[in-house]
């Protein structure tokens, strides 16, 4: 029954499109469609009615028909949407009958800015309502979908209406949201609809499949979630013209766990990642990766962190205690690493030199899109210490100026999102941690404890840390293969709450 219904339903469409086309010629009606004054805007509306009224008063100048269903009629707002793509004209929704009379209002004042001839109410409770408004408009109604039909009829007395040129705009539509009537009357305008899973398009891959196959000129988001235009502008920018990281999308976490192998290439004195050559590096980092994929519900991907600056005893030629390894010694590793889909962290050992210089050394690497950076405030050193002496420590501040510049260098090279690492294992060594600046859009921040010892002595270090993070961001741990007594099993690392989102070897 249901089936024939839908043919029924089918047949009855298709008649009514083809007599509005034919029509047109004899003087059939068009609503007047008009793409946003601005090139991006977000519309700060709520779901349902608010959102309706607020995308046809964006993209309606007029319409000789207008579809009203009552919001809490699920089955009828869908049927009006399709009614009102069909036609090309707007579907709005009254609010619940609960609403406050400036909601009902804002629907009967959109209706009459449209100027419609004909209001085509879908379902007795939109048809009550608008009837009561004793509008110039003629009301003519239809009965609320059954079994899963879009509309059991179209009634007589309907103008004879044509879909308008449509109109070149890109709707962004949150898929967590009920915007069913604001979606159809976007596509009754003719514009072109993008779902996003979130308010990031970075963070979905369809979105961003479908951005860059036609980047948009004019874009409108669809709820304040899209943050201002200025953000949303920047997002969709990046998307189309940017890099993907490892593993997919643009955005880090919590869309992947990151299973890192450390050290310095030099040698295995620095850390695991310099026991085998780059090769043997990979394909140890990936064995490492696959054991994580059981136990994690978001991509596993390889990764390496490279010490680029050493923490050396002596002063050297520039007195900052440091050793800088050099752009093109690193080069190798780091382009063979995108090549096979690991991440690189490039990792600072600073010693007495300022951060932010250090990684600006290290910017023909950093704007490559699997590239991120690693501040190391141990061996962060005051004036008077040297390395080895003491545990070093950073203030806060130092850390926000490498955040600023490294969200600078991601925004003018349309980069994905840019991982920022603060290991720590003393609260010491990050210094008025709470004024961290967590806000930069282009760069997540992580908290990496990475002390060693027993499990008693890191599961307490691990709290400590965690408790004291900013913002809940994201946390590392590393396991150590020497140190740790005994070295955790990837079961007992990723059982830590909140669960790790990058795990790393030294």
């Amino acid at each position: 029954m249901a089936a024939r219904k839908r043919r029924h339903l089918a047949v009855v469409m298709s008649v009514l499109v083809t007599s509005c086309t034919s029509q047109g010629a004899a003087g059939a009606m068009t609503a007047e469609v008009t793409a946003p004054s601005e090139k991006t805007a977000v519309l700060n509306a709520e779901p349902g009615a608010g959102s309706a009224i607020a995308v046809s008063s964006a993209l309606f100048r007029s319409a000789p028909v207008v579809v009203v269903a009552a919001e809490a009629d699920r089955a009828a707002s869908a049927g009006a949407g399709t009614l009102a793509e069909r036609l090309g004209v707007p579907a709005l929704q009254v609010p619940a009958s609960n609403a406050t009379e400036p909601g009902i209002a804002a629907v009967r004042d959109e209706v009459g800015r449209l100027s419609p001839q004909v209001v085509l109410t879908v379902g007795a409770d939109a048809r009550r309502e608008v009837e009561a408004w004793h509008g110039p408009a003629k009301v003519v109604g239809i009965d609320a979908p059954r079994d899963g039909v879009t509309a059991t009829d179209l009634p007589a007395g309907l103008p004879a209406v044509q879909p308008a040129q449509p109109v070149n705009v890109t709707v962004l539509a949150d898929a967590g949201r009920d915007d069913v009537a604001a979606v159809s009357t976007a596509r009754a305008a003719g514009a072109r609809i993008v779902a996003v899973h979130g308010v990031d398009p970075r963070g979905d891959p369809a979105a961003i499949d479908a951005l860059r196959a036609e980047p948009p000129a004019a874009l409108l988001a669809l709820g304040k979630g899209f943050g201002s235009p200025e953000r949303l502008r920047a997002r969709v920018d990046t998307v189309v013209r940017g890099g993907l990281l490892p593993g997919g999308g643009q955005v880090l976490f919590p869309g992947r766990l990151l299973v890192c192998l450390y050290g310095h290439p030099d040698g295995p004195a620095l850390g695991a990642l310099g026991e085998q050559d780059l090769e043997g590096s990979i394909a140890r980092v990936k064995k490492l990766a696959a054991e994580y994929e059981p136990l994690s519900d978001v991509p596993v991907v390889p990764a390496l962190e490279i010490i680029a600056t050493v923490a050396h005893g002596s002063p050297g030629p520039d007195g900052d205690y440091s050793g800088e390894t050099d752009v093109e010694a690193l080069r190798p590793w780091v382009e063979r690493a995108g090549q096979e889909g690991v991440h690189v962290i490039l990792d600072l050992q600073p010693g007495r030199a300022r951060l932010v210089d250090q990684a600006k050394r290290y910017t023909p690497l950093l704007e490559m899109p699997h590239v991120g950076l690693a501040v190391d405030p141990e061996w962060k050193l005051g004036p008077d210490q040297v390395p080895l002496q003491q545990i070093g420590g950073v203030d806060a501040s130092e850390i926000n100026e490498v955040s600023a510049w490294l969200a600078e260098l991601t925004a003018a090279k349309f980069l994905p999102q840019k991982l920022l690492v603060a290991h720590q294992f003393q609260l010491s060594m990050i210094r008025n941690e709470q004024a961290l600046d967590t806000t930069r859009d282009e760069v997540q921040l992580l908290i990496h404890m990475d002390g060693q010892g027993t499990t008693g002595q890191k599961e307490s270090t691990w709290d400590s840390v965690v408790e004291a993070r900013p913002a809940d961001l994201p946390m590392g741990w590393k396991n150590f293969y020497d140190e740790d007594k005994p070295m955790l099993t990837p079961e007992q690392t990723m059982a830590h709450e909140p669960k790790p989102s990058m795990v790393s070897y030294q």
